[in-house]
């Protein structure tokens, strides 16, 4: 993946350099990366690996749901709060985890206690077990434990993907 982004890199530069362009700008080179893409793309079965701006676009996807279970979860969060009697049964559960390898578990684990409502409190020193504190135990483990799935996939996607 690095190697065909600085590959593209040295396209965009050589498209620049060799433009006869008297007022070269960073268009000229914008364009030239754009080529590069299109070269790489055709190419890209030559090299042994995947196109790298597929990764580049699952880390994007990524990136939108967890900011989408970050609204969501927020605004579960408010309701409960903003409610006059507070009715909440929180609790710890357990989650086991098909991901490996230390980039993956803490990747989950920073997601999951980045998202309102819910707390690692513990990963297993395998790293297949997270030990999860959630805010409404009754009503939003199922919610945690899909929204867990949700993580847990496209972290797949974009390490093994």
């Amino acid at each position: 993946m690095l190697g065909q982004f600085i590959l593209n890199l040295f396209i965009a530069a050589l498209w620049f350099l060799l433009k006869d362009d008297p007022n070269a700008s960073f268009s000229t080179f914008v364009s030239g990366f754009l080529v590069g893409i299109v070269i790489l793309y055709g190419m890209h079965r030559f090299f042994g690996t995947r196109f790298y701006l597929r990764r580049v676009a699952k880390i994007f996807k990524l990136i939108l749901l967890f900011i989408q279970e970050l609204i969501l979860s927020s605004v579960s969060v408010l309701q409960q709060v903003l409610t006059p009697q507070l009715n909440i049964k929180p609790g710890i559960f357990t989650y086991q985890t098909r991901l490996q390898g230390d980039w993956e578990v803490t990747a989950l684990a920073l997601l999951l206690t980045l998202t309102p409502g819910s707390v690692v409190m513990e990963v297993s020193p395998e790293g297949d077990v997270f030990y999860i504190h959630a805010m409404d135990l009754e009503e939003t483990k199922e919610e945690v434990i899909r929204s867990i799935g949700k993580f847990e996939r496209a972290i797949l996607e974009v390490t093994r993907g």
